[in-house]
């Protein structure tokens, strides 16, 4: 998304992130690191594996987790204990479907940014 090879900006780029908050005090509800701690407990099953993908500790995994269920009023992640097979955690349902939605919002998002970002760019280095 930068200008073009030998622009002044060629080296720029612009991020951004969805970030679900508060209404009332702004706080942070679903950051983009607790989409992502999300999205990599539904396709790995495990929130030990998806802290050690993230390089976090389990304790922070887990207190991403705990404090958006309680903000929001609802379970995202089904924890079962180890064993003999071992344990897992699974998205419950409504931690899916948020998951799903985010996905497309992400999507959507990220193609308009692309179109805008671009003209952006075309017009400063007109």
């Amino acid at each position: 998304m930068a200008g073009p090879k030998g622009s002044k900006y060629y080296d720029i780029f612009l991020d951004f992130s969805i970030d679900l908050k508060h209404k009332e005090d702004g706080h942070p509800i679903l950051t983009e690191e607790h989409f992502e701690l999300l999205l990599y407990i539904g396709d790995l099953g495990s929130l030990v594996a998806s802290a050690e993908k993230m390089k976090i500790s389990y304790r922070k995994a887990w207190e991403l987790v705990r404090q958006s269920e309680k903000t929001l009023g609802f379970q995202l992640i089904e924890k079962h204990r180890g064993g003999r097979d071992g344990g897992n955690s699974v998205l419950t349902a409504e931690g899916k479907k948020l998951i799903d939605a985010y996905k497309e919002l992400r999507l959507e998002f990220d193609s308009t940014v692309k179109r805008i970002v671009k003209d952006f760019f075309q017009t400063i280095n007109a």
